[in-house]
């Protein structure tokens, strides 16, 4: 007991530690470890006397049928040794146990809902041990269906097929009828139900239930499942084991509301902080903010929810201006904005590039986001040239390494930030050739708009020749611009907040939804001078590997927790 104290102790910072420490109990509960055992009570094989006496009273008076016999269990049988007076047996020895009776969903709607009867529950009505069964899901069984078969109150259910076959349990506290995947056990010689369920819990019969489970769905049949062994202490041990299992249990729960409660206030201050920090509106102190952070930098940040949202938080800063200060001295980006326009009409009279990339609209609609003044919104279409493969049989052409040459980028290479260089597909590179307009040739950002993935944003800056799926698009610097632009700062931008809004503001909720090459077009862009550009990005590149030592330190630190529990349970 005194290092099941300490297990709370440790449970409550080690990551999973509340569902080990809970197997935990239950693991010593079903080994007799738990609670002391008394040598004056009768064994568990004087309870399995009066069990028969009553089975035998049962089939007299037609209640139950005569069960097959069981197999006898012999000592290489046993799992490990069970304390004095406790004895090994099968499932079936202590309880009636019966399945359900299936209904079609239809005949559910037709015949059963909404009537008055007794409650049907089906797998899903079913928890996970702890949970209350749902009795109120609106089918019931009208009493004179015969046909039905009826757990009574207290009986102990446990799902037999499927993806919760053996993981789903739960005791009854009324009678119902349920589904033909549940097993139902009405246990003999006042056995505490709740004995039996915390056996259905523990470690060692989940085991024993998923060796004996069978098929592609995965299931155990009722004759299987009557010859599990259990291990059955007298009864009095029971309903002490019981009330000990319930104690700690409900410690647990509050161990579990607990850590639930901590790690939202931790979230709700430090959302709340980061908010206050990135207000644009500038009616929030910042400065309040980042001395609040900094106090208190170790307790929130030692979680990795919240290094993700500072993740977000400094790409907000720094697309907005706050990140770095500015420099007066620096070109305006009204000039460069200009340079680029020219280059773009001189790419236009020399027949380099088509006028017209048409964007969804031509408003800005971050109006109630505030740049500094030497900065200026512009659209994408302004300063990059943006296309993507259509109209072209693909599929055709693609091929495994030693039969193309040209590397093609799909949409499971795009990441954040980087291209992914595994699983690649190649074409010729004469079909490369024809389909140029689409070829990655100079660096450019690559943008996922339709499938998996959906606006994932990467920076393509690899050497050589390479080619687009149909499902990436391109947006790559006017030629004789790409000094005015650092694809970094506006890979960042696409990854922040603000431009996570930016490429979904248009998106076409069809059965697969898409973001249009007009959407991409249109894209509203910060773009502070390109100087400004740089500074930014050095920033958020130190900041971002700052981000990732804190999320390794989260780590080892939960490693080592996990460790020490591990240690500690190996000690029981």
């Amino acid at each position: 007991m005194e290092l099941l104290e300490q297990h709370f102790d440790m449970a409550f910072s080690a990551p999973d530690g509340v569902p080990r420490l809970r197997e935990l109990i239950l693991k010593l509960a079903m080994q007799g470890k738990l609670v002391p055992q008394d040598a004056n009570e009768s064994p568990a094989s004087e309870l399995l006397r009066s069990i028969e006496a009553e089975k035998k009273r049962l089939m007299k008076e037609r209640k139950i049928k005569a069960p097959k016999t069981l197999p006898e269990i012999t000592a290489s049988d046993e799992p490990y040794s069970l304390p004095y007076g406790w004895q090994w047996v099968r499932l079936g020895a202590i309880g009636n146990i019966f399945n359900g009776n299936s209904i079609n969903s239809s005949e559910k709607e037709s015949k059963y809902e909404g009537v008055e009867g007794l409650p049907y529950i089906a797998t899903k009505d079913v928890g996970y041990g702890f949970d209350p069964l749902d009795y109120d899901n609106g089918i019931c069984i009208p009493l004179n269906e015969e046909k039905f078969r009826v757990a009574h109150q207290g009986a102990v259910l446990i799902c037999a097929e499927g993806g919760s076959a053996g993981k789903k349990c739960g005791l009854t506290d009324r009678d119902i009828c349920f589904g033909n995947k549940l097993f139902a056990t009405e246990v003999y010689g006042q056995i505490p139900s709740r004995f039996v369920l915390y056996v259905y819990l523990s470690p060692a019969f989940r085991a024993s239930f998923t060796a004996a489970m069978t098929g592609i769905i995965g299931g155990v049949s009722i004759a299987k499942f009557v010859e599990i062994l259990i291990p059955l202490p007298p009864l009095n041990e029971q309903h002490r084991i019981v009330a000990k299992v319930d104690k700690l249990m409900a410690q647990c729960d509050a161990l579990e509301n607990l850590r639930k409660e901590r790690e939202n206030k931790r979230l709700a201050i430090h959302t709340a902080a980061l908010s206050q920090l990135i207000d644009t509106t500038g009616n929030s102190s910042a400065d309040d903010a980042w001395a609040f952070i900094t106090q208190h930098f170790g307790d929130l940040y030692s979680v990795k929810e919240n290094v993700s949202e500072l993740r977000k938080a400094i790409l907000q800063l720094a697309v907005v201006g706050k990140l770095v200060p500015q420099d007066p001295n620096d070109q305006p980006t009204s000039d460069l904005l200009k340079e680029i326009a020219e280059k773009k009409q001189q790419l236009v009279k020399n027949k380099l590039l088509k006028i017209g990339q048409n964007t969804e609209d031509t408003k800005f609609i971050c109006h109630d986001v505030v740049i500094p003044k030497t900065w200026k919104w512009v659209k994408g279409s302004e300063i990059l040239f943006v296309t993507k493969l259509a109209g072209f049989e693909f599929t055709k052409y693609i091929h495994l390494q030693d039969e193309g040459e040209v590397p093609v980028i799909r949409a499971q290479n795009v990441r954040q930030f980087h291209v992914d260089l595994r699983n690649l597909k190649f074409i010729d590179l004469k079909t490369s050739q024809i389909l140029d307009r689409c070829a990655l040739t100079k660096p450019s950002l690559l943008v996922t708009f339709i499938g998996a993935g959906i606006g994932d944003v990467a920076l393509f800056d690899l050497p050589e020749r390479w080619h687009l799926a149909p499902n990436v698009a391109k947006m790559e610097p006017f030629v004789g611009c790409e000094k005015g632009l650092n694809l970094r700062y506006l890979n960042y931008f696409l990854l922040s907040p603000l431009g996570r809004r930016e490429i979904f503001k248009h998106l076409k909720s069809t059965a697969q939804p898409s973001i249009s090459m007009g959407t991409i077009r249109d894209i509203d862009y910060p773009l502070p001078p390109v100087a400004e550009q740089h500074r930014i990005v050095e920033k958020i590149d130190r900041l971002m590997t700052m981000c990732d030592t804190l999320e390794q330190t989260i780590g080892a630190a939960l490693w080592k927790k996990t460790e020490m529990l591990d240690a500690m349970m190996a000690q029981v």
